[in-house]
């Protein structure tokens, strides 16, 4: 199985392998080849045939005769995911009809989705024991910023530099459970894998 996938973030390029490894083992998936993600600025991707050049190149490295597919992950910011998430679905599946696609808009943030298991960031990259999830975990337009304001060790939040050790230790039951943008993550993950819609 081979998993092809596109980010806006610098971040994403080590945290998204990262985490597509946790799901697939939790699968039971021990040797899927998780490709390099192919960072694309998203004014380039939301363009008109800027997403379709990008599928198109990375759907030629997924085997046509196996599982897995490509991933496309951004950062929804004000966007409303329920409505250009589908449209480039659309744009992504009518390039390349012949692999699986799934398109992901992280509501605001991709950080948005540790915030959303706030409890299991404890000890890692200066965060605290005993955070709460907050009640805007999905909606809050900085979570970088409240990512920085609850460390305890005086030093900002990056995302090249802290994104990969988070994604390593937050509890993905609980982001599903409080995130339904990172839910939809994981059941989009799924169907790459299987062809099965709705686990």
């Amino acid at each position: 199985m081979t998993i092809a996938s596109v980010v806006e973030g610098e971040g994403e390029l080590s945290a998204l392998p990262i985490l597509l490894r946790r799901l697939t083992h939790e699968a039971g998936v021990w040797d899927a080849n998780i490709l390099k993600p192919y960072r694309v600025g998203r004014g380039r991707l939301i363009k008109q045939g800027g997403l379709e050049a990008s599928v198109d190149a990375l759907a030629d490295r997924v085997p046509a005769d196996g599982s897995g597919g490509v991933l496309i992950v951004l950062d929804a910011d004000d966007d409303c995911p329920a409505a250009l998430g589908p449209s480039l679905l659309e744009r992504a599946t009518a390039a390349r009809p012949d692999r699986r696609t799934a398109v992901v808009l992280a509501q605001r943030e991709f950080e948005a989705w540790f915030i959303a298991a706030a409890p299991t960031l404890g000890g890692c990259r200066g965060m605290p024991h005993g955070l709460e999830v907050p009640t805007d975990c999905e909606t809050s337009r900085d979570c970088k910023g409240w990512l920085t304001h609850h460390r305890v060790d005086g030093r900002p939040y990056k995302p090249v530099v802290d994104q990969a050790s988070l994604a390593e230790i937050f509890d993905i039951a609980m982001a599903r459970g409080n995130s339904p943008s990172f839910d939809k993550f994981c059941r989009d993950v799924h169907y790459l894998m299987t062809g099965k819609r709705g686990a």
